[in-house]
């Protein structure tokens, strides 16, 4: 199934996705990758303000590639997933309602998921260049040092992605694997 959802991702929005479901993301995300994730827990723990509100927040694990003239945004494809995972739980129970990346996830991550009634969204690796098509405006807004690191807010228009594990802990990956196999029977 395709959802059209306009971001922020709210609690009632995410309840509805199932999955294996199709959706195409307008609004708000932003970008945040190891470095910057790292940076945020710190500041979590000194009780320093973060650079946005999670929030219903959507967190892109990307760092683009530099724009070309006339680009709003160079390459943007997904990074590798797992390697949020250690500070992942702390930002979906803090608010973050989504997230978009490639690859698997911890049990821990799953559960935190679950119990927060959130979502992971997988991207599409290695299609960057057309990613970044579906990225209309980009700002940085924290972390400038981290470069390609560094926290963006990117207002998207169609994002494509695919629910990997829904709101009920369901995931794509596991049950993807499981009716392969019973099909090989």
């Amino acid at each position: 199934m395709e959802h059209v959802i306009q971001l922020p991702m709210t609690k009632e929005t995410a309840s509805k996705l199932r999955a294996g479901d199709q959706v195409l993301l307008s609004g708000v995300i932003y970008s945040a990758r190891d470095a910057a994730h790292e940076r945020m827990a710190e500041q979590i723990e000194k009780g320093i303000p973060l650079p946005f509100d999670l929030m219903d927040a959507v967190i892109y694990y990307m760092g683009p590639s530099p724009a070309k003239p006339g680009q709003v945004i160079g390459s943007a494809g997904p990074t590798t997933a797992g390697r949020m995972d250690r500070w992942a739980p702390q930002m979906i129970a803090l608010g973050a309602r989504g997230m978009i990346g490639k690859g698997k996830r911890s049990r821990e991550v799953a559960e935190a998921i679950r119990e927060h009634q959130g979502v992971y969204l997988g991207a599409i690796g290695g299609a960057g260049a057309l990613l970044s098509q579906h990225i209309i405006k980009s700002e940085l807004i924290a972390y400038e040092d981290l470069g390609p690191e560094a926290i963006r807010k990117l207002t998207v228009k169609d994002f494509p992605a695919v629910v990997i594990i829904d709101c009920e802990g369901n995931d794509l990956y596991v049950i993807g694997r499981k009716n392969y196999l019973e099909q090989r029977k």
